[in-house]
């Protein structure tokens, strides 16, 4: 006997049914001593939408929308707040910290680009690359937040939710790969200084930048299509101000146990193993600088290492302490996202200006050809 898919013309007799994620089939006509056994439902009972047994037409409403052939066309955020007060607060608060973002990352930008001395060194040419992530990473988020924050609607379509799950663990995963490689950087230049020039040259450093995208599209590129293999029936409402993958995972129709230890293998493992190769880096390098602080040489070297410790561990703790565990939600996980999607990018530009004389005196050079054409 075959088995058919329903569709709207209907069938001749009662049938048993059986719900998967993305069709309803009827695996046989019953004969007249058969009990009619009403559909289950792959989904099941949940918080936001209990299955009413009396449904429609004896079928559990949950299912209606597996039977009419349909899935999940967009997702629900919840975001930070429902308090209108509250959301103009951070309306202000995220618009500020977004337009320093872009306008501190796109000054390091300039001011590397346009500075020859700055644009031949690895590490300014690093930095911009860095500042160019940052950029585009608090992009990923801040304009859906800002608009959501401003009309009160929270919703994404399915594909848009994707398109921001890809784009931010390709920006991510490429920042972290990148930093990692700035540490190797400065573990070449202060350990073995003879043959930096050799091994940094050029075209390594643009192989090498290369290496770092491919390595973040090759991770996001992973996790979307893990994500996308998943169905999605209802509910969809996720617990976030942007799509994300431990809250789009809790919403899939399918046990994802497996798929939850894949993810964190990529997310999580990746972020610790990236941590502990740039902590162990610095460690070697601080070693190395020991008894040298008080020259100027040392005093430089130190500083610089400084800044790239603070970055690291604003943007690694974060991540590790989201992705490194099973999937859960709390305010903690919200805290964590902002503070790595928002308010990192603005932090990174501040921390190397402050603590890094040749970055502020190349600003200074520029400022002074910018404003004295304006005099003469």
């Amino acid at each position: 006997m075959g088995t058919s898919a329903i569709n709207g013309s209907g069938t001749t007799g009662p049938s048993k049914w059986a719900i998967t994620s993305r069709t309803l089939f009827m695996p046989t006509t019953l004969g007249p001593h058969d009990d009619v056994i009403p559909p289950v439902c792959a989904c099941g009972p949940t918080p936001e939408r209990p299955i009413n047994l009396e449904g429609i037409n004896g079928y559990p409403e949950n299912c209606i929308e597996l039977m009419n052939g349909s899935v999940v066309s967009q997702f629900t955020l919840l975001g930070l707040s429902h308090s209108h007060p509250l959301q103009l607060l951070l309306f202000g608060l995220v618009s500020a910290c977004y337009t320093a973002s872009l306008l501190g990352n796109l000054l390091i930008v300039v001011t590397v680009r346009v500075d020859p001395d700055l644009l031949q060194s690895p590490m300014y040419f690093f930095l911009a690359n860095l500042s160019l992530i940052d950029m585009a990473l608090g992009s990923v988020a801040a304009p859906k937040m800002l608009s959501d924050l401003l009309s009160q609607g929270s919703t994404i379509s399915y594909g848009g939710c994707m398109a921001q799950l890809f784009f931010l663990h390709f920006l991510g995963g490429s920042e972290m790969f990148l930093l990692t490689l700035m540490a190797y950087d400065r573990y070449v230049a202060i350990c073995h200084p003879l043959s930096y020039a050799e091994t940094m040259h050029r075209h390594r450093c643009l192989g090498l930048l290369a290496t770092c995208w491919a390595g973040g599209l090759l991770h996001s590129s992973t996790q979307l299509v893990l994500v996308a293999w998943l169905p999605f029936c209802g509910p969809s409402k996720l617990d976030n101000f942007y799509c994300d993958v431990p809250q789009v995972v809790k919403l899939a129709c399918s046990d994802t146990y497996v798929m939850e230890i894949l993810m964190v293998s990529n997310s999580g493992l990746i972020s610790l193993v990236c941590f502990l190769v740039l902590l162990g880096s610095y460690g070697v390098i601080l070693v190395t600088l020991r008894g040298r602080f008080g020259d100027g040489g040392g005093r430089k070297a130190l500083s610089t290492c400084s800044a790239h410790l603070m970055v690291v561990s604003l943007i690694f703790v974060p991540c590790i302490f989201v992705y490194l565990r099973p999937f859960s939600s709390s305010q903690m996980d919200k805290m964590a996202s902002i503070f790595y999607t928002i308010v990192t990018p603005v932090l990174n530009p501040i921390i190397y200006t402050l603590r890094n004389r040749e970055v502020k005196e190349a600003m200074k050079r520029l400022r002074t050809r910018l404003w004295f054409p304006c005099w003469t």
